[in-house]
Formats: C-alpha cells, sequence, structure tokens
C-alpha cells in the first residue's frame, strides 16, 4: 500500500491498483474553550460537548404532597386497625394489592405488592382462616405522623407488623412498613 506519507496522512492512497481518495470529516461540534472562558459568561455556563442532564428534578409545588397537622386530619386508631387488616389480608393473600395503593406510598405499595405475588404462589388449597389483627398499638412523635404496630394471626401464625403513617394531603399515607 503506497499512501501520500507519513507526513501527511490525509489525501490520496492506492491500494493494489485500485486509487481511492481519503478526505476528512469537517468538525461540526463547537469551537473548544478553556473552563475558564466557559464561566465567563454572564448568563447561564457553557458545557462542551455534554449532555445537560438534571438528576434531582425540583418538584413542582403545585402538585407537592402538603403535609396536614394531626387536628386536621381524621382520628388514627380505627383507620391504623382497618390498614393493619387489609396490610395483613393482602399479604396472606385474601386481597388484592390494589385495594391500598391510594392509602400507601408508592414504595411501600411495591414491597406490599411483591410480597402479594410471592404469597399467591405459595397458596394451598382448602379452607383457610382470615388473619386478624388482634391488637394494636400507637404513637405520635410528631405533628401529622403516627407510628403503629399491631398483633396479626395469619393462618395459625402470629405475626408482628409496625408501619408509619404521615399525614398528607388531609389523610394518613403509610409511608413505612416492617412485617415479622
Amino acid at each position: 500500500m503506497t499512501g501520500a506519507g507519513p507526513r501527511e496522512p490525509w489525501g490520496h492512497w492506492s491500494c493494489a491498483g485500485s486509487a481511492f481518495t481519503v478526505r476528512r470529516i469537517p468538525d461540526t461540534g463547537p469551537g473548544r474553550i478553556s473552563a475558564d472562558e466557559a464561566w465567563a459568561f454572564e448568563s447561564t455556563p457553557y458545557t462542551q460537548e455534554a449532555l445537560a442532564l438534571d438528576f434531582f428534578p425540583s418538584v413542582d409545588e403545585a402538585f407537592a404532597h402538603r403535609p396536614t397537622h394531626s387536628s386536621d386530619l381524621p382520628e388514627p386508631e380505627p383507620f391504623v386497625a382497618k390498614i393493619a387488616q387489609a396490610v395483613v389480608e393482602v399479604i396472606s393473600g385474601q386481597r388484592p394489592a390494589t385495594q391500598l395503593i391510594r392509602h400507601t406510598s408508592p414504595t411501600v405499595y411495591a414491597l406490599l405488592a411483591r410480597r402479594a405475588l410471592v404469597s399467591s404462589r405459595r397458596l394451598r388449597s382448602g379452607p383457610r382462616r382470615p388473619a386478624v389483627v388482634r391488637r394494636i398499638r400507637l404513637c405520635e412523635p410528631a405533628d401529622g405522623v403516627i407510628e403503629a404496630c399491631a398483633v396479626v394471626v395469619s393462618h395459625g401464625r402470629v405475626r408482628a407488623l409496625a408501619f408509619r403513617l404521615e399525614g398528607l394531603d388531609g389523610r394518613w399515607l403509610m409511608t413505612q412498613v416492617a412485617v415479622g
């Protein structure tokens, strides 16, 4: 192979009797500038061949959850008993997880839906006893926050259920859950 030589990489080349021309691809990107020049602009800083992404987008204040004071929320004890019963029924496969979507945060819903899917695979045929909440305890560590625990009997097993409710948008929302 013969070419234009080592000093001229762009030019005319020939290979085994056929000739072809190599041409340089034009650089269409923005011109290179130093970091000091990039920050010297009065407006937004210049980025060099980088895709500007906001990995932590700000939440639009109009659509964000608004904390609610305990005085503006319904009485927590009846709600705690009902939500504990519903969570245990979901975990044991007696209730669809979608019924809890309005009362749980996305992470809690994902956890409960996964537990429901696993329990549905383990279901045995025949009569089953319904899950029953035996006792509940709750405390209010801060205004608009309830931490609760429940003693539950499900399929002959005694279990513990602990969760956190936060007052958001005028209702109780389950933001944490632990099943023992």
